[in-house]
């Protein structure tokens, strides 16, 4: 039975152009100037080329991991009843228990307005979603990793200050 099925070497034999105009213009790599970087060797401008550093670019050591941040408007009444019935928020009498981190998020930013009383648990706060946050009656707990790496910057920064 015959197959439906393209070759895997294409010579240009009988049915000379494919498609493709001339048979000569697709010849090899000849016509196209070489392979690759290849050509422009008698002109001006050949060490101007940058570094190829390859298919998937290039990433310093101290290349710091995205954070994903969400602002406080996104937390509505019904969107924090759709987290409850999802397990990814606790009621507890008038208040919500949020912890940023099982939702995906890292950083709580202060977009938007909040009516309800929230205790978010977070990486990363801005200190003005800090203060809009209490002024509705929650509060943002920072995870316990990064609050201590604060404080000893805090106690450093002040050692450094105090000598003359």
């Amino acid at each position: 039975m015959v197959t439906n099925r393209r070759k895997k070497v294409v010579k240009y034999r009988a049915h000379t152009s494919h498609g493709c105009g001339h048979h000569k213009k697709r010849r090899g790599k000849g016509s196209r100037g070489g392979k690759g970087r290849a050509g422009s060797g008698k002109r001006a401008g050949h060490k101007r080329h940058g570094i190829v550093l390859g298919q998937r670019g290039f990433l310093p050591r101290r290349s710091a991991k995205p954070i994903n941040a969400i602002n406080i408007g996104y937390f509505t009444e019904e969107r924090l009843n759709k987290l409850v019935g999802e397990g990814q928020a606790v009621k507890k009498t008038d208040q919500y228990l949020v912890n940023l981190k099982k939702i995906g998020f890292d950083k709580l930013l202060s977009a938007g307005t909040i009516n309800n009383k929230i205790i978010f648990t977070a990486a990363y706060c801005s200190q003005k979603t800090a203060e809009k946050v209490a002024a509705a009656g929650g509060k943002v707990e920072l995870s316990e990793v990064k609050s201590e790496v604060k404080s000893e910057a805090k106690l450093n920064s002040e050692e450094h200050s105090e000598e003359p």
